[in-house]
């Protein structure tokens, strides 16, 4: 395995992170509004596939991040990790956040799994998650800037 065969699938999964998430939030809102808060199998299947896809990217990339990537390793030694914005924000801003994002999807999912009704903290920690993830994630590397 190669640094660019971990570049492209750690972007796939971007992709199924995108479209994953965007289901989570409509059926969020949807058990918000729509079923008077009682967890739908949609929002319990969508919080379990979205909490998948974050947790394998979060695998590919720190493997990516720590074995593989040239950049990280340059900055490091170089020690510009901190000081250079752009290497600040691709090493270590960006995969705290992701980190952090999928651990809330983790509990989201615990809650979701256990209980039949929606709480409104629940609610809080999924749009911080979902916030976290739009924050961090590398936009301009996936479609281009």
């Amino acid at each position: 395995m190669d640094f660019n065969f971990m570049l492209q699938a750690h972007r796939g999964f971007a992709y199924l992170i995108l479209l994953a998430t965007a289901v989570f939030v409509i059926a969020l809102l949807a058990t918000m509004f729509g079923y008077s808060g009682k967890i739908s199998k949609l929002l319990r299947k969508s919080t379990l596939f979205t909490m998948i896809f974050f947790h394998t990217q979060a695998l590919i990339g720190l493997i990516m991040l720590f074995f593989f990537s040239p950049g990280f390793k340059a900055a490091k030694e170089a020690g510009t990790l901190m000081k250079d914005a752009v290497s600040r924000n691709t090493y270590v801003e960006h995969p705290t956040a992701m980190i952090i994002a999928a651990v809330l999807l983790t509990i989201l999912n615990k809650k979701f799994k256990t209980n039949d009704k929606l709480q409104m903290s629940w609610v809080i920690i999924a749009f911080v998650a979902v916030a976290l993830m739009l924050w961090a994630f590398q936009w301009h590397r996936l479609f281009g800037a």
